[in-house]
Protein backbone atom coordinates (compact mmCIF):
# COMPACT_ATOMS: atom_id res chain seq x y z
CA UNK A 1 0.00 0.00 0.00
CA UNK A 2 1.26 3.60 -0.48
CA UNK A 3 1.34 6.08 2.43
CA UNK A 4 -1.98 7.95 0.58
CA UNK A 5 -3.70 4.64 0.89
CA UNK A 6 -3.04 4.60 4.63
CA UNK A 7 -4.32 7.99 4.99
CA UNK A 8 -7.56 6.93 3.14
CA UNK A 9 -8.24 4.01 5.40
CA UNK A 10 -7.33 6.23 8.82
CA UNK A 11 -10.11 8.75 7.62
CA UNK A 12 -12.43 6.03 6.65
CA UNK A 13 -11.77 4.65 10.20
CA UNK A 14 -13.06 8.32 11.37
CA UNK A 15 -16.31 8.32 8.80
CA UNK A 16 -17.17 5.01 9.93
CA UNK A 17 -16.58 5.64 14.08
CA UNK A 18 -18.66 8.75 13.17
CA UNK A 19 -21.63 6.76 11.34
CA UNK A 20 -21.60 3.85 14.03
CA UNK A 21 -22.50 6.51 16.87
CA UNK A 22 -19.46 5.42 18.63
CA UNK A 23 -17.53 8.46 18.75
CA UNK A 24 -15.73 11.60 17.43
CA UNK A 25 -13.97 11.82 13.24
CA UNK A 26 -10.25 10.50 14.42
CA UNK A 27 -9.19 7.13 13.47
CA UNK A 28 -5.51 6.10 13.16
CA UNK A 29 -2.80 3.32 11.84
CA UNK A 30 0.53 2.07 12.64
CA UNK A 31 2.17 0.68 10.03
CA UNK A 32 5.19 -1.60 10.09
CA UNK A 33 7.15 -2.42 7.16
CA UNK A 34 3.61 -2.05 4.73
CA UNK A 35 1.68 -3.81 7.39
CA UNK A 36 -0.89 -2.18 9.64
CA UNK A 37 -0.21 -3.59 13.02
CA UNK A 38 -1.95 -1.12 15.16
CA UNK A 39 -5.68 0.48 14.27
CA UNK A 40 -7.92 2.89 16.87
CA UNK A 41 -10.59 5.17 16.75
CA UNK A 42 -11.56 7.66 19.43
CA UNK A 43 -13.43 5.81 22.09
CA UNK A 44 -13.59 8.69 24.31
CA UNK A 45 -17.24 9.26 24.76
CA UNK A 46 -18.09 5.71 24.62
CA UNK A 47 -15.45 4.45 27.13
CA UNK A 48 -16.12 7.85 29.04
CA UNK A 49 -12.07 7.82 29.08
CA UNK A 50 -10.56 11.31 27.76
CA UNK A 51 -7.23 8.96 26.81
CA UNK A 52 -8.75 6.66 24.40
CA UNK A 53 -7.59 9.09 21.73
CA UNK A 54 -7.20 7.07 18.11
CA UNK A 55 -3.77 7.68 17.95
CA UNK A 56 -3.32 5.86 22.00
CA UNK A 57 -5.50 2.83 20.84
CA UNK A 58 -3.55 2.16 17.87
CA UNK A 59 -0.08 2.82 19.52
CA UNK A 60 -1.19 0.46 22.22
CA UNK A 61 -2.29 -2.22 19.76
CA UNK A 62 1.19 -1.86 17.91
CA UNK A 63 3.06 -2.36 21.09
CA UNK A 64 1.11 -5.15 22.00
CA UNK A 65 1.64 -6.42 18.82
CA UNK A 66 5.36 -5.74 18.63
CA UNK A 67 5.84 -6.86 22.50
CA UNK A 68 7.58 -4.15 22.68
CA UNK A 69 7.61 -0.07 23.99
CA UNK A 70 9.48 0.81 21.13
CA UNK A 71 7.97 1.33 17.43
CA UNK A 72 10.66 3.33 15.81
CA UNK A 73 10.44 1.78 13.03
CA UNK A 74 6.66 2.24 12.65
CA UNK A 75 4.85 5.14 10.90
CA UNK A 76 1.30 6.95 12.45
CA UNK A 77 -1.48 7.88 9.64
CA UNK A 78 -3.52 9.94 11.82
CA UNK A 79 -7.17 11.48 9.90
CA UNK A 80 -6.76 14.90 12.46
CA UNK A 81 -3.10 16.29 13.62
CA UNK A 82 -2.66 14.32 16.68
CA UNK A 83 -3.15 16.40 20.45
CA UNK A 84 -0.06 16.81 23.01
CA UNK A 85 -1.17 14.03 24.49
CA UNK A 86 -1.11 11.45 21.57
CA UNK A 87 1.97 13.34 20.47
CA UNK A 88 3.98 12.72 23.73
CA UNK A 89 3.01 8.72 23.22
CA UNK A 90 4.32 8.91 20.07
CA UNK A 91 7.50 10.52 21.23
CA UNK A 92 7.85 7.94 24.08
CA UNK A 93 7.38 5.14 21.38
CA UNK A 94 9.98 6.44 18.74
CA UNK A 95 7.82 6.92 16.23
CA UNK A 96 9.49 8.99 13.94
CA UNK A 97 6.82 9.80 11.01
CA UNK A 98 3.32 10.88 11.07
CA UNK A 99 1.10 11.35 9.09
CA UNK A 100 -2.16 13.24 9.28
CA UNK A 101 -5.19 14.03 7.03
CA UNK A 102 -6.57 17.28 8.74
CA UNK A 103 -5.03 19.82 10.77
CA UNK A 104 -6.02 21.68 14.39
CA UNK A 105 -7.31 24.35 13.15
CA UNK A 106 -9.61 22.57 10.39
CA UNK A 107 -10.80 20.66 13.25
CA UNK A 108 -11.46 23.89 15.50
CA UNK A 109 -14.89 25.23 13.47
CA UNK A 110 -16.22 21.50 14.19
CA UNK A 111 -15.41 22.05 18.54
CA UNK A 112 -12.42 20.11 18.55
CA UNK A 113 -9.56 22.92 19.80
CA UNK A 114 -6.23 20.97 20.82
CA UNK A 115 -4.65 24.35 19.48
CA UNK A 116 -5.35 25.31 23.02
CA UNK A 117 -3.69 22.75 25.05
CA UNK A 118 -0.55 23.15 22.97
CA UNK A 119 -1.02 27.31 23.81
CA UNK A 120 -1.47 26.22 26.83
CA UNK A 121 2.03 23.84 27.30
CA UNK A 122 3.92 26.54 25.46
CA UNK A 123 3.45 29.07 28.43
CA UNK A 124 5.53 29.50 31.27
CA UNK A 125 4.11 26.83 33.91
CA UNK A 126 3.08 30.00 36.18
CA UNK A 127 0.89 31.65 33.43
CA UNK A 128 -1.05 27.91 32.35
CA UNK A 129 -4.98 27.65 33.30
CA UNK A 130 -3.82 24.73 35.50
CA UNK A 131 -1.97 25.24 38.51
CA UNK A 132 1.03 22.87 38.91
CA UNK A 133 3.22 23.11 42.14
CA UNK A 134 6.00 20.96 43.29
CA UNK A 135 5.29 20.49 47.44
CA UNK A 136 8.14 19.10 49.43
CA UNK A 137 8.24 15.74 50.33
CA UNK A 138 9.41 14.05 53.36
CA UNK A 139 13.12 12.43 51.95
CA UNK A 140 12.83 10.11 54.74
CA UNK A 141 10.20 8.08 53.27
CA UNK A 142 11.51 5.82 50.62
CA UNK A 143 12.12 7.56 46.76
CA UNK A 144 10.66 5.65 44.17
CA UNK A 145 13.38 6.48 41.70
CA UNK A 146 16.35 5.11 43.55
CA UNK A 147 14.09 2.36 44.07
CA UNK A 148 13.88 1.97 39.92
CA UNK A 149 17.86 2.48 39.79
CA UNK A 150 18.23 -0.42 42.60
CA UNK A 151 15.64 -2.70 40.88
CA UNK A 152 17.16 -5.97 39.42
CA UNK A 153 14.21 -6.88 37.44
CA UNK A 154 13.11 -3.61 35.16
CA UNK A 155 12.07 -2.78 31.94
CA UNK A 156 14.42 0.37 30.81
Amino acid sequence: MREQDFMQEAIKLACDNVRSGHGSPYGALVVKNGEVIGRGVNEVTATNDPTAHAEILAIKEACKHENSLQLEDCVVYASGEPCPMCLTAIYYTGIKTVYYGYSKEEAQPYGFNSGAIYEQIALPMEKRSIRMAKLENDQSEENPFILWQQAKERRD
